[in-house]
């Protein structure tokens, strides 16, 4: 009995091990994808058009008074009248400093007495002449002598004029650094006088722009402290480029009726430099390369990756100078998921 359950338990085992060995000999299925390439994705698309391209240059300014000095004496003197309303508008020729003239005042009068005495004199000497009672060398000399008083009198005139400060241009007095009484001298700096309508911005760009840059364009730029923008027109600009910093100065107006704007205040200038019609796609859409770049077409349904060349860009759009047909639909997102020849099923197109 013992021997033909032995037997059995062996033939169950060989049974087996003759089972597993075919389930070993049957053929492997590969795994890998199924056919007809990658599966299609989902993604979104601009199509190429000729679309207009402002390019613009963005620079840091500086507000600066269409016209400003420091206001000095021309002599030196003690301040007898002082007209400075700090921070007030003035208008050209107003009197601001009066120093002591008291001394001048008296030798002027002095002088116009002698002056009218004198042309008296000058008066009787030429009938005097043209009785031939006198002669010519006679009355060349006492001429001589009123020209001299004429000449003494224009020259203490000139004297007082210097001991008065005016405003030689209409603009805002600022703080004062003296006081009525006080003595001054040329080198004491009474106050500033700044004409703040029209005011100058001054700013620079890069000398790649300086062909592009024209008298009376328009720029935009913005001041902290101010919502929105305000607008300025370029008047002037340097002749050479600054061999330090390779940049362009320039210079533009910008009416300021109520005195908003201050001189000395920074400023983010936006100077559009060329206006033109391109093929646009979003800057996103294009995929930098080793060497170039290269957007991804949709073409038959499938993407294809196409090798372009670009030039300028504004915010949001790259102009595509080499590589594209108007047309053409770009895909804008997924793009580190597509591959080569792969479907493309569009869930928005952007025109």
């Amino acid at each position: 009995m013992k021997i033909w359950i032995t037997i059995a338990v062996v033939a169950l085992l060989l049974g087996g091990v003759v089972f597993y060995n075919k389930v070993l000999d049957r053929p492997k299925t590969a795994a890998g994808p199924p056919p007809g390439g990658p599966q299609e994705i989902n993604i979104q698309g601009f199509v190429a058009k000729t679309r207009n391209l402002t390019n613009s240059v963005v620079a840091s300014g500086t507000l600066v008074a269409a016209e400003q000095i420091e206001l000095h004496p021309e002599v030196s003197g003690r301040i007898i009248r002082l007209n400075i309303n700090e921070g007030k508008p003035v208008p050209a020729g107003t009197l601001l400093v009066k120093l002591y003239d008291a001394d001048l005042q008296a030798q002027l009068r002095k002088l116009l007495v002698q002056k009218e005495n004198q042309e008296k004199i000058v008066e009787r000497s030429r009938k005097l002449l043209t009785a031939d009672n006198i002669s010519q060398q006679d009355f060349d000399l006492v001429a001589t002598q009123l020209n001299t008083i004429v000449s003494d009198i224009d020259l203490v005139k000139a004297q007082i004029e210097k001991t008065e400060v005016r405003a030689p241009f209409s603009g805002v007095v600022g703080l004062r650094n003296i006081s009525l009484g006080a003595y001054v001298t040329p080198a004491t700096v009474i106050a500033r006088l700044q004409q703040v309508n029209p005011l100058k911005i001054d700013f620079f760009v890069p000398e790649k722009y300086a062909a592009s840059v024209r008298e009376g364009a328009k720029v935009r730029f913005a001041v902290d402290g101010f919502d929105g923008d305000f607008m300025g027109k370029i008047y002037a600009i340097e002749p050479d480029i600054d061999q330090t910093t390779r940049s362009l100065k320039i210079r533009a107006f910008v009416d300021n009726p109520s005195a908003r704007l201050h001189p000395g205040a920074f400023a983010k200038v936006s100077l559009d430099i060329a206006d033109i019609r391109a093929v646009l796609v979003p800057t996103q859409a294009v995929i930098p390369q080793t060497r170039g770049k290269k957007v991804v077409v949709a073409r038959n349904g499938r993407a294809v990756f196409q090798d372009v060349e670009t030039g300028l860009r504004d915010e949001n759009n790259i102009q595509i100078t080499n590589g594209l047909t108007v047309g053409d639909t770009v895909v804008t997102t997924g793009l580190l998921f597509v591959k080569p020849d792969q479907g493309l099923k569009f869930t928005k197109v952007e025109e």
